[in-house]
């Protein structure tokens, strides 16, 4: 097992390689991390991702990527999102945002901050008791983009009941079917899922 070669920073140095009961497994040891290898250094398993070495990728990141990814047009009924279109509108996005969301809040603040974007956003309440009435009132207001940027930007709750038809229920079942855990998380038109801001 003297021929490996594994591609680390110049800071890091291979303190041992040991042979492991798998056969052509070898477990490699910088300091007190272990990392699992093949026996021609081109996978390893680190922090239980597979990485292909020679190509720098994360196997195990790109397979649970492309599982959780949706069908943009199929999966997400645009209706019930606030749109917001600045500039030409040519970049579009899908963004799940609880109104209580500090991430949420970050990321808005860039968001606003992007040309060109038609930006969907899902109200969706599961922080906090009081995200559903936020939610609800920035529906009813007479500008939901305004309204919502306005609550997530310098909380400024709507002036309104929160009474009108609305479809935050709806966006709930929804981010339960599609198994949206945090927010925010954001959907490109590819069906690429990118949770957190």
């Amino acid at each position: 097992h003297t021929n490996f070669f594994i591609h680390t920073e110049p800071r890091h140095k291979v303190d041992e390689i040991t042979q492991t009961p798998l056969a052509n497994i070898y477990e490699v040891r910088i300091g007190t991390d272990l990392m699992y290898v093949d026996a021609r250094g081109q996978f390893a398993f680190i922090e239980g991702q597979l990485i292909d070495l020679k190509g720098n990728r994360n196997l195990t990141q790109a397979r649970i990527d492309d599982l959780q990814k949706i069908d943009f047009a199929k999966d997400l009924p645009l209706e019930f999102a606030i749109k917001q279109v600045s500039g030409n509108g040519k970049r579009v996005l899908a963004v799940f945002e609880d109104p209580n969301c500090t991430y949420c809040r970050k990321l808005r603040v860039d968001l606003m901050k992007v040309k060109d974007l038609t930006l969907y956003t899902f109200a969706y309440p599961i922080l906090a008791p009081d995200s559903e009435v936020k939610s609800r009132k920035a529906w009813c207001a007479k500008d939901r983009g305004a309204a919502w940027n306005a609550l997530m930007v310098s909380n400024r709750v709507p002036d309104n009941d929160g009474s009108c038809a609305n479809p935050v229920e709806k966006i709930r079942e929804l981010g339960r079917r599609l198994n949206v855990t945090g927010t925010p998380t954001m959907f490109f038109t590819n069906g690429r899922r990118v949770p957190g801001a």
